[in-house]
């Protein structure tokens, strides 16, 4: 079994000690670097490549929105979760929309957090359907206007099938369940989620959730 290759970046020793010790402990998880700035990261990843990223929020020089947002432009990029203290933060969303699979909070229990990097380093982003809405909500503002004509202009792109699956993504769904609701295979939501992700260049599932939200999808959805 090879293990998963973990970069910690917190700018503080104590956090990132715990997280070590809770994290080096599973023995599908190697811990191959630490950060405690997000300028340290791009030297670190070139040097250690990791599999994910726990990255803290506020850091004092470059904070990890900056550094998941230069990392997810590399074509290599590894997997980023954002480590915060707040359910639904501004930055959280922010860092999601850059191209971070999910986020975990840092009163998370240890076995959440261990799980957490084991789901995303296997490409299930960090994020339940609960969390979401909270993100979603916390979105909203003056300019909601103008990022629904600008997400409803992207997803134009999309035929209807794809459509369907990219809503059915922004409620929360997993592939199967997608495949039950829309009466077809695994392996063709499979299909259509990867043609969304390259039609729309974007990184991940939450990035589909966040565009489908923008666009007024899921109200249109709950209407029905």
């Amino acid at each position: 079994m090879t293990a998963i290759r973990l970069l910690l970046v917190d700018d503080d020793p104590l956090v990132r000690a715990g997280l070590s010790l809770m994290l080096g402990g599973a023995a599908d998880i190697e811990i191959v670097g630490e950060a405690a700035d997000g300028s340290e990261v791009g030297a670190l990843v070139d040097r250690t490549r990791p599999d994910v990223v726990l990255m803290d929020i506020r850091m004092p020089a470059v904070d990890g929105l900056t550094a998941t947002e230069l990392l997810r432009r590399r074509a290599d990029a590894p997997q980023v979760v954002v480590l915060t203290t707040f359910h639904a933060d501004e930055q959280v969303l922010r860092a999601l929309r850059a191209g971070a699979a999910g986020f975990v909070l840092k009163d998370t229990a240890p076995a959440e957090i261990v799980d957490a990097v084991r789901r995303v380093a296997a490409g299930d982003p960090v994020l339940s359907p609960t969390v979401t809405r909270q993100l979603m909500a916390h979105a909203a503002g003056i300019t909601a206007d103008t990022r629904r004509a600008s997400a409803r202009a992207r997803l134009a792109a999309l035929n209807d099938r794809e459509r369907e699956v990219a809503v059915a993504v922004g409620r929360g769904h997993a592939n199967a369940g997608i495949a039950t609701e829309l009466y077809m295979s695994v392996a063709t939501v499979k299909t259509h989620v990867s043609r969304i992700l390259a039609k729309l260049d974007l990184n991940n599932r939450v990035q589909i959730a966040l565009l489908a939200h923008d666009a007024g999808l899921l109200d249109d959805t709950e209407e029905r």
